[in-house]
């Protein structure tokens, strides 16, 4: 691949993402994260990558909106981008959280010395948050390099009232009369 098709790739990327949160009203569509993008060298057509959170209906859905949204999508590149061609967009989804959240599953599962199951149903894409229990090995405190200090708050200026004839103002032009 080259240094401008990549260059080419991550802008694709960055528009595409900006116009599906901001501009994209479908309310199929929930949370969508744009992973990836990869054109043709020709630039004729690009596999948009998307990472979506929640069930597999709710996931498919979500692709199927974007697949329907994705001429709109390509306007708007259009109008936005200047280069020479705007490439036909096919949606993927990306699944690789999903595997990355079943690789950590596997791991917990072995260390807890429980048999892994095989044949698990696909949930959610990603894990659910767990409170973190407090154990005793752990500080008290953060450690200062942890810490980010809150910066001092800068004072505001204050707006002074313009000094009166100090600013030169430009004469009034008089509109012209009409000849008649």
């Amino acid at each position: 691949m080259s240094q401008r098709t990549e260059r080419v790739d991550e802008l694709l990327r960055q528009e595409i993402g900006a116009i599906v949160a901001k501009e994209v009203g479908d309310p199929r569509i929930g949370f969508v994260t744009i992973t990836s993008v990869e054109t043709t060298p020709d630039l004729r057509h690009a596999k948009v990558w998307v990472s979506v959170i929640g069930q597999p209906a709710e996931r498919d859905a979500a692709v199927a909106a974007l697949r329907h949204a994705m001429p709109f999508v390509r306007h708007e590149l259009g109008r936005r981008l200047h280069i020479k061609r705007i490439p036909d967009l096919h949606v993927q989804l990306d699944d690789t959280a999903e595997r990355g959240t079943r690789i950590l599953q596997l791991i917990a599962e072995l260390e807890s010395g429980a048999t892994p199951e095989t044949d698990v149903p696909a949930a959610e894409s990603l894990p659910t948050p767990v409170a973190r229990v407090h154990r005793p090995e752990d500080l008290a405190e953060e450690p200062p390099s942890a810490v980010i200090p809150p910066s001092p708050a800068r004072p505001r200026r204050q707006r002074t009232a313009p000094r009166t004839g100090t600013a030169r103002t430009p004469p009034r032009k008089t509109p012209r009369k009409a000849a008649g």
